[in-house]
């Protein structure tokens, strides 16, 4: 277990060398872990578990995501049920259908839960927005929460590389005291590299400001802003691609990650350095008060309401394949297309 200190702050880090394998193994005891939703996290998550040997069972309805499970290897009536069956066979109720899936179906779910089960969720929104979702879980049961830093698809990725993914883990409600033991031991179990602690509150407003700020939203808005600006003035649609996308993913970005930005800085020309310092600044001063206002309309519940009601429209799938298509048909994209196969290591040149 590590032990951060920043600028006083201290929290401790959980380790997969604090709780190998064998030692989750034998905290979840051989009990039975009910995967409900086959979406990014659900497979992932699934997956990754029944690869390192655990009780695991998959909650689907009849559909797409069935004949998906099947392709997987789940076997309808030993590990494969709908999700009425499973959730009264598991031990542990790892809930993973989409937020507006949970609401749907979590009259469903809570009607056949047990005493001293673990419901189980990897993000914090039903739970948090419970005036909105109606998931109120009952009082005899445990609650907790392991939420991968990274989509479901990275999860799985990661696990079959023998890397992990950063997780955050929660308990709502310890009902026998096995609580955060049994988070631990499953957050390993699904392929986490390390643990944070944190709160189903805190989980699901980090979250979804990062998603609406940047990790998607203001993401896709600034490079599509400086695409258009170059080429208003005149710079080539690859041109426009390269300097916005292209070095940033393939070339910027990856040294970011790897050390941090003042490592990308220092290994950047001197020119690049200046500007960066530079505007920096003025950016931060423009974006702040933005990120502030999203943050305040998550913990409002502003933004869950308006996923909610969108979500729960009839034509709300039709609506967002025209939303998505519309950024799959700008130009910055489309140039993207045409030019991520020339790459080197996607040419046959």
């Amino acid at each position: 277990m590590k032990e951060l200190n920043i600028n006083g702050y201290k929290e401790q880090i959980i380790e997969r060398s604090d709780y190998p394998i064998e030692k989750c193994k034998e905290i979840l005891n051989d009990k039975i872990t009910a995967i409900l939703g086959y979406g990014p996290q659900g497979r992932g998550q699934s997956l990754n578990m029944r690869d390192q040997g655990f009780n695991v069972i998959v909650g689907l309805r009849k559909g797409s995501s069935w004949d998906k499970a099947i392709k997987d290897g789940w076997i309808k009536g030993r590990n494969l049920f709908e999700i009425n069956e499973a959730t009264k066979k598991g031990d542990i109720i790892q809930f993973l259908l989409s937020d507006a899936g949970q609401i749907q179906a979590w009259p469903e779910v809570k009607e056949n839960l047990s005493e001293g089960n673990t419901l189980y969720f990897s993000h914090g929104f039903g739970v948090v927005f419970h005036s909105d979702t109606n998931i109120i879980p009952p009082n005899n049961i445990n609650v907790v929460l392991v939420a991968p830093k990274g989509s479901g698809l990275t999860v799985r990725n990661h696990f079959l590389e023998g890397r992990g993914i950063n997780s955050s883990y929660a308990v709502f409600q310890d009902f026998n005291g096995s609580a955060k033991d049994i988070a631990i031991a499953t957050a390993f179990a699904i392929g986490s590299g390390h643990l944070f602690e944190t709160t189903f509150e805190k989980e699901v407003h980090s979250d979804l400001t990062g998603e609406r700020c940047v990790l998607m939203g203001l993401i896709q808005g600034a490079f599509l802003a400086q695409y258009e600006v170059l080429r208003e003035k005149g710079h080539s649609p690859s041109e426009a691609y390269n300097e916005t996308i292209e070095e940033a993913l393939e070339s910027l970005y990856p040294l970011v990650s790897e050390k941090g930005m003042d490592w990308m800085y220092s290994n950047c020309s001197t020119t690049a350095q200046r500007g960066a310092l530079d505007w920096a600044p003025k950016f931060k001063k423009v974006l702040k008060p933005v990120i502030n206002d999203c943050y305040e309309k998550v913990v409002s519940g502003e933004e869950a309401r308006i996923s909610i009601s969108s979500n729960s429209r009839d034509d709300y799938r039709s609506q967002l394949d025209k939303e998505l298509e519309e950024i799959n048909n700008q130009e910055m994209w489309l140039a993207g297309k045409q030019l991520r196969p020339l790459r080197p290591e996607n040419s046959n040149n």
